[in-house]
């Protein structure tokens, strides 16, 4: 991403300090890739981007746990109250794991637990279903995993406040039966604030973009399941997830 080059560095210890947003508001927009490649160009130069190790982008791979009736995805797809997402995280380039668990907070916000994993067990929820069933207060829940996302991200540390944004670029999503779907030509640019719009929200704003109603678990499982209830997504299949 060439417009991340004229901006500042920020440590990953000095963004978890400034923007650790466990529980935050989540504003997902997809975009052109060229778009979203110049979005950091047109931000404030007081702006700065996370780097380890002399790099700026790095490799995710997210593992989805569900129940074999896909609990997890049709309470999302119903908007139903108390959905929840079970996912491995694992950061590619530094071999770090996490289990995470997410649920939906007061007013619509996301939580996020989450709690640290061996990378040897990123497809195995098994070592830390007690950390899922403690989260959720939903004992024996039988899961197994269901879709697995790829993807390179950028992350940015905005300068007023606590809010920061991330860019997600080489999305491609991988099915339990092993079918996939990789879209090289978008990006989903997601903006995380404890709750007032963010100067990256307002700047898509000004340039007709409006937050999309996407799940990277739920929309890509759709796109993958035709099968499946998608009726949130349904704009968003239809503009965006073509192969």
């Amino acid at each position: 991403m060439n417009a991340l080059a004229g901006l500042d560095p920020v440590t990953l210890d000095e963004l978890v300090a400034a923007a650790a947003l466990q529980t935050r508001v989540d504003r997902k927009y997809v975009l052109p890739l060229a778009e979203a490649l110049d979005l950091p160009g047109r931000l404030d130069p007081a702006t700065r981007v996370l780097e380890i190790g002399g790099e700026r982008a790095f490799r995710y791979r997210s593992v989805y746990f569900d129940t074999p009736d896909l609990i997890s995805f049709r309470l999302t797809a119903q908007r139903r109250r108390r959905r929840f997402k079970i996912r491995t995280r694992t950061y590619v380039d530094s071999a770090l794991c996490w289990l995470e668990v997410k649920t939906e907070g007061y007013r619509g916000g996301t939580v996020k637990d989450r709690l640290p994993y061996h990378p040897r067990d990123h497809d195995n929820v098994d070592p830390g279903q007690w950390f899922v069933e403690s989260v959720l207060g939903r004992p024996g829940l039988s899961l197994a995993p269901t879709l697995i996302t790829h993807y390179r991200r950028s992350t940015l540390l905005l300068p007023a406040g606590d809010s920061r944004a991330t860019i997600d670029i080489d999305l491609t999503w991988v099915g339990a039966d092993g079918s996939r779907l990789h879209l090289p030509h978008v990006a989903v640019v997601e903006t995380k604030t404890a709750s007032a719009a963010s100067p990256v929200d307002r700047l898509l704003w000004s340039r007709g973009h409006r937050p999309a109603v996407i799940s990277k678990y739920a929309t890509g499982l759709a796109a993958l399941r035709p099968d499946l209830p998608a009726t949130p997504w349904r704009r968003t299949l239809r503009r965006h997830f073509t192969a």
